[in-house]
């Protein structure tokens, strides 16, 4: 199965990530975690991964990170294979761990990315300010992570990801440790910043509603071992109306046609489409 997109992305441009009858087993063959999954992200999309626990969700995005190997098929980030993207830091990441320096301050952790770029320190600063800021925590700058409860180290680790506006951000149920208000204001930031710097974001959650405000489309793996069952094309409104589209009807029928999708019943309801082809 081979789903593809041409929009969003320029003519002619890379695909953020392309993934090719992608397979993975675990433990000498006993575990097949995903099998011929094929899906191509155009620059600027963002797609978000949905499936039962265990349907490797997080294991294609490791796979992507190049953080885990697979035992068939290719993948690509802009272009490159994914060990040349992992080397030449071309994606931001965050995952369910924060995975904070725990010798480093709040500042100093969000800091790091740019400091390996070797940014002046002055332009470190002010991101940092500015990321913190928007996470909530500008008056823990100076803290270390042990001092943080769970969900704000988690702030802290999505701040980080997102330091040098990085082209693509691989994230992993990245608010799920967050309170609902603090995790909307979140949803929102994150949308802000794709479209500022163009970003594609391949995104893993559990929370069909997270999964649909969020996204372009939304992917819906099957059970173990994971293969992409559907595609249900969302965003067919102006996200930036925040709430509004929370409470509108399309909303709530793009909800409805993945939640018919994981459970493998055909769903007429319209949205902005459903691609799977």
């Amino acid at each position: 199965m081979t789903i593809s997109v041409a929009e969003p992305g320029s003519p002619g441009a890379p695909a953020a990530v392309e993934l090719s009858h992608l397979g993975k087993t675990f433990a000498a063959g006993a575990v097949t975690a995903l099998s011929d999954v094929s899906l191509s992200v155009a620059a600027g999309e963002f797609v978000s991964l949905i499936g039962p626990s265990g349907c490797g969700k997080s294991t294609l995005l490791r796979i992507v990170a190049d953080l885990e190997t697979p035992s068939s098929g290719t993948v690509t980030v802009h272009g490159k294979p994914a060990r040349q993207a992992r080397i030449d830091q071309d994606y931001g990441i965050a995952f369910q761990q924060a995975g904070l320096l725990d010798w480093r301050t709040v500042a100093a952790n969000v800091e790091l990315p740019l400091e390996l770029h070797k940014v002046p320190k002055a332009q470190r600063k002010a991101r940092s300010a500015e990321l913190l800021a928007m996470a909530g925590l500008g008056e823990f700058a100076d803290r270390y992570p042990a001092e943080l409860s769970g969900g704000m180290q988690q702030r802290v680790a999505i701040a980080r990801a997102l330091a040098r506006k990085p082209s693509l951000l691989l994230m992993d149920e990245p608010f799920g440790a967050l309170d609902e208000m603090t995790r909307e204001r979140m949803q929102d930031e994150l949308l802000r910043i794709a479209e500022e710097t163009g970003a594609a974001v391949v995104f893993v959650t559990h929370s069909i509603p997270e999964a649909v405000y969020l996204s372009d489309r939304v992917v819906v793996l099957s059970a173990r071992p994971g293969r992409i069952s559907d595609i249900v094309a969302t965003g067919g409104w102006d996200r930036r109306a925040g709430n509004d589209v929370r409470a509108s009807a399309p909303f709530f029928a793009a909800v409805a046609a993945v939640r018919a999708a994981l459970r493998g019943e055909d769903d007429d309801t319209v949205v902005a489409g459903r691609d799977l082809r």
